[in-house]
């Protein structure tokens, strides 16, 4: 069944798509939801001379996206997360985590049009912003534990390990005295 969608639909298509679809999913919730009419000579007819006529408001509304693109292009995300001693996250890291991160930076994304898998261990991932069908944006997630600041302690603390060599240094403080 051929469908013209009304509005996005993040994983079927997007406003004004003539796309294909099972005839069930078609008419017992994309029509009556009103989010899809049936794609009948007629209506792809109207739809055509729609886009004629909207050709200046889809490139205004495209340029726009891409504004947005550009605004959150290069943000990389690190998300604190409650985590088990096996790297399992407690609950998980979503669209509405990642969202709400992007907000905290002062980017106001809505959480629909953010796709990525429900992230359950530690590491690096990717979610994908759709701002329109020919702009999206890819943001490097980074799911860390919450006490990983803890993690990083370690790290500093090795630095000096790695400087026990210097217990020459010491060495040295002793000759000092012997030199004076």
């Amino acid at each position: 069944m051929e469908i013209i969608l009304k509005e996005d639909i993040i994983g079927l298509g997007y406003k004004n798509d003539i796309v294909n679809v099972k005839s069930g999913y078609g008419r017992n919730y994309l029509i009556p939801q009103g989010k899809g009419v049936i794609a009948s000579p007629s209506a792809k007819k109207v739809l055509a001379e729609n886009l004629k006529q909207q050709a200046h408001k889809l490139a205004a509304l495209k340029a726009a996206a891409e504004e947005k693109g550009k605004a959150i292009e290069g943000v990389a995300l690190c998300i604190a997360a409650k985590v088990s001693a096996t790297g399992q996250l407690y609950g998980s890291v979503n669209t509405a985590t990642v969202a709400e991160e992007l907000q905290k930076l002062g980017h106001d994304i809505d959480r629909k049009i953010i796709t990525m898998h429900d992230i359950k261990k530690v590491g690096d991932y990717v979610a994908t912003v759709h701002f329109h069908k020919e702009v999206a944006v890819e943001i490097p997630v980074k799911v860390v534990a919450e006490n990983a600041p803890v993690e990083e302690a370690p790290v500093a603390e090795a630095a000096p390990v790695a400087e026990e060599p210097v217990v020459e240094a010491p060495a040295q403080e002793e000759e000092a005295p012997a030199a004076e």
